[in-house]
């Protein structure tokens, strides 16, 4: 499950509705005449909008046939106990994967996210059977051993154009500091042999821009310095970003958060990872009312795009093509309230309907 939110983040973000928009017609952006010859990637990542095997054909084939690159995420369980053991790897695991190779396509180029961190980034994730992996230090060769093997195994099997060897690095300074050290020496090192193996792969560890730009801890400029030296290890910048985090509404408040990036990175950059809200977030438990609306959402998705032409992005993944509030009401009890953060973020609504965002999109696609 995608649940990769600093509840604190949110806690702190004091946000009151702007007034209902009810006008489906979005002001037009005559800067996007500026992409007249594409010179970035487009696509979505296959995370599900309902919990059916329609809904898993209907998204590969809405993925393959609206981009000309995909990302899977593989962040559900790793099956630590086997890699340790060198045991047979759970079947379940096994068929997921061999799923997902099944749709592999010849003429899409597939960006492949993997992660040693839990949801919630302040962990290691659990096994794929949902026990913890006990361990006194992140740095052992135990845990090493088993993060490499897993992920030359999911690279072998899936062949990516591009690996993301951690999802959301820098959320683990933020919520587990004490272990920061240990945590990138165990990356550095798992990074290093995966590079030896796969010479030629691009390989990164994602970095989210909400927690990047403006980040609120206790010293923001060594916090900085330090997401700014991982990066500069890395073969490319792999940016996750949701603006609405950070409370970000209009271009220009979106713009300042890609200055920021922009003037932070010398590496080429690629968003694995990015929406917006198009419809209002509204989470009683956790104290969140962020006002969303697709108009909202299309002015996002022009800056991006905007911003990933005249830098030279090397791609832009929109994270969900669709709304899945049908998958959503299947989530247990206590992680609804997470879940629900990013349900309402679909370049289609859950009915499949189109909003203004995903004509935008189309007509960046065919440039």
């Amino acid at each position: 499950m995608k649940i990769a939110l600093l509840v604190c983040l949110l806690l702190c973000i004091q946000c009151k509705k702007d007034e209902e928009i009810n006008d489906p017609i979005c002001p037009k952006n005559q800067a996007l005449n500026e992409i007249v010859q594409r010179n970035f990637e487009m696509g979505f990542g296959t995370w599900l909008y309902a919990p059916t095997i329609e809904a898993r054909e209907e998204t590969y084939d809405y993925v393959f046939a609206n981009g000309d690159i995909y990302l899977e995420h593989m962040d559900a369980g790793i099956p630590w106990q086997a890699w340790i053991d060198n045991t047979t790897l759970p079947q379940s695991f096994v068929d997921e994967v061999d799923f997902k190779v099944s749709k592999r396509p010849n003429d899409r180029k597939l960006v492949l996210s993997v992660s040693a961190l839990n949801s919630a980034r302040d962990d290691l994730k659990e096994d794929w059977n949902g026990a913890p992996l006990p361990y006194d230090s992140l740095n052992v060769p135990m845990i090493e051993d088993a993060y490499f093997r897993h992920v030359k195994y999911l690279v072998d099997r899936l062949e990516p154009d591009y690996l993301i060897a951690s999802i959301e690095s820098n959320d683990f300074l933020v919520n587990s500091p004490e272990d920061w050290n240990a945590f990138k020496v165990l990356m550095g090192n798992v990074r290093f042999r995966l590079k030896q193996e796969f010479p030629d792969l691009p390989i990164s560890e994602s970095i989210t821009l909400h927690n990047y730009y403006e980040v609120q801890v206790e010293d923001p400029d060594a916090f900085v310095a330090e997401v700014s030296q991982l990066i500069s290890e890395m073969d490319f910048a792999a940016i996750s970003f949701y603006p609405f985090f950070k409370n970000l509404t209009d271009a220009a408040d979106f713009q300042e958060a890609f200055d920021f990036l922009h003037a932070e990175v010398d590496l080429p950059i690629a968003f694995v990872e990015t929406n917006h809200l198009a419809e209002d977030l509204l989470i009683p438990a956790l104290n969140v009312d962020i006002p969303g609306d697709p108009c909202g959402q299309k002015a996002y998705l022009e800056s991006l795009l905007l911003n990933a032409h005249d830098q030279n992005y090397e791609f832009v993944i929109w994270w969900a093509h669709r709304d899945y509030d049908a998958l959503w009401e299947t989530f247990p009890e206590e992680v609804r309230d997470l879940g629900r953060i990013w349900r309402d973020t679909g370049l289609l609504d859950e009915d499949g309907n189109t909003r203004p965002a995903a004509d935008t999109w189309q007509a960046a696609l065919q440039r």
